[in-house]
């Protein structure tokens, strides 16, 4: 069916009343002439007809589309200005299974969202985008964008657009293109029947690349601005047809679906077989199982200390040895600009469940290495958490009824042990001891990707024994 014929039928996709102004339920609040109706009516079409109406998340901008969640029968994720991409990112890796639409204009996307749009392009991030270039920021005034044309003049540039002063207009198909990540790159236009036809062709295809698992797809559109333009409807799109094509050309940037196969999962970081036979292994020989195979996990974790005292390495290790077993994790540092000295904590999450957030704001367990760190988040350990504490006792005002306390000098132990360095893995032995959420196995492969020396290895399962061995002979507060 014809794309013009396609853009005046109403679509499933769209509510049957719009609640924007609910005076004009048929109405939506574009003015008269503005592209982002007829765009709408494309998208909404495409979806239509791939049947994937259910499984559409639509991120909308900030911009004259902002309320686009008032018409579209979506999924709908509202982005801060400019890091529509971003979010987008998010969703499709958290929901592969999704169909993904990006909707953003020249400001939110060539503007300040530069660089979310080209990292996303670059990694070839499997959702579609389409760009809104109308050449002019229209919810705010008329300012110019980054695509406004030389010589063009705004509000912000009252004698015309300068290349000297303001730089050429982006080119943002062509930029993208440029990569080596996105799959199909196309720049139409909505400047009469004829470009809508075309408009309609090129969503589909973008459309059809990510429903086929192929990677990053993105189409730029040109598109009337009447109001800020002051310009007539049918002025308006003349003007897309007489001067933006000549600024910014239409056609295919990028094709690269016929040598495109469908994108797979990120590889671990060691291959899925390796980490399953040692696995298998450590439970042979009759070590706590694998996470997923006994009761439940969920662990928040904050470790605190000096910056110095291995605090990111540990959150590192235990991250990793949980993505190791096969738990969802996360590990979130927040540290000064001190390399010593200053103060450091991590957030590390692991759980048979996904993780909603890295935030760690009220932990199940505390490693305190430093008194600072023990007086700053004790207050903010759950009801029956642990806390462990680098110290033969706790100080007497930092002593919680309803929680447990163990006190381990973690830094004397590894003074022992030759090597001050080691006090975090003595402290991660006496968590695991109390907290055996993690196989031996999986806690070798994350020492091993962090440390390269055999002999720190070495040292460091020393380290952890002796944190095992030290909180067992320990008598717990509650």
């Amino acid at each position: 069916m014809d794309g013009y014929v396609l853009a005046q039928a109403r679509s499933q996709c769209f509510y049957p009343r719009f609640e924007r102004k609910p005076e004009s339920p048929e109405s939506t609040h574009y003015c008269p002439g503005c592209g982002h109706g007829i765009l709408h009516k494309l998208i909404a079409r495409v979806l239509d007809e791939f049947g994937v109406q259910d499984r559409t998340v639509f991120v909308s901008p900030v911009g004259c589309s902002v309320f686009a969640y008032y018409y579209f029968d979506l999924g709908h994720v509202q982005a801060a200005h400019g890091r529509a991409s971003a979010v987008a990112t998010a969703i499709k890796r958290t929901r592969p299974d999704s169909v993904v639409l990006c909707y953003q204009g020249d400001g939110d996307l060539a503007a300040i969202g530069t660089a979310e749009i080209l990292h996303a392009a670059n990694r070839g991030e499997p959702f579609t985008v389409f760009f809104v270039n109308n050449a002019i920021y229209g919810m705010t005034g008329g300012q110019a964008a980054p695509t406004t044309p030389l010589a063009a003049v705004s509000t912000t540039t009252p004698y015309g657009r300068s290349a000297l002063n303001d730089g050429y207009p982006l080119k943002m198909a062509e930029l993208l293109a440029s990569l080596e990540a996105p799959v199909y790159v196309e720049r139409v236009a909505l400047g009469n029947g004829k470009q809508i036809t075309a408009a309609w062709r090129a969503i589909r295809t973008a459309i059809d690349v990510q429903r086929r698992g192929l990677g990053f797809s993105f189409i730029e559109v040109l598109s009337p601005c009447p109001t800020v333009w002051k310009l007539t409807p049918v002025e308006a799109q003349k003007r897309v047809r007489d001067e933006l094509t000549k600024v910014f050309p239409l056609g295919v940037k990028c094709d690269r679906r016929r040598q495109t196969v469908p994108r797979s999962q990120p590889p671990a970081a060691l291959p899925a077989d390796q980490v399953e036979v040692l696995l298998r292994g450590a439970e042979a020989e009759g070590e706590w199982p694998h996470p997923l195979a006994c009761q439940p996990v969920d662990v928040r974790l904050k470790i605190a200390g000096f910056g110095g005292q291995g605090i990111q390495l540990l959150g590192e290790v235990i991250a990793q040895a949980g993505m190791y077993a096969g738990l969802h994790v996360s590990w979130l540092p927040s540290y000064g600009p001190e390399m010593r000295s200053g103060t450091s904590n991590a957030s590390v999450r692991l759980s048979t469940n996904e993780v909603d957030s890295p935030v760690v704001s009220r932990p199940t367990h505390l490693i305190a290495l430093n008194e600072p760190s023990l007086r700053k988040f004790l207050a903010s350990v759950e009801p029956g958490g642990m806390v462990f504490y680098n110290n033969e006792s706790f100080p007497t005002d930092c002593v919680r009824s309803d929680l447990e306390l163990v006190a381990v000098p973690f830094t004397q132990q590894a003074d022992r042990l030759g090597d001050p360095r080691v006090a975090n893995m003595v402290a991660l032995g006496a968590w695991l001891e109390r907290v055996p959420c993690l196989p031996d196995g999986a806690l070798e492969l994350a020492l091993k990707a962090h440390v390269k020396s055999e002999s720190l290895i070495a040292l460091n399962r020393e380290a952890i024994q002796q944190g095992r061995l030290l909180c067992a002979q320990r008598r717990y507060r509650t």
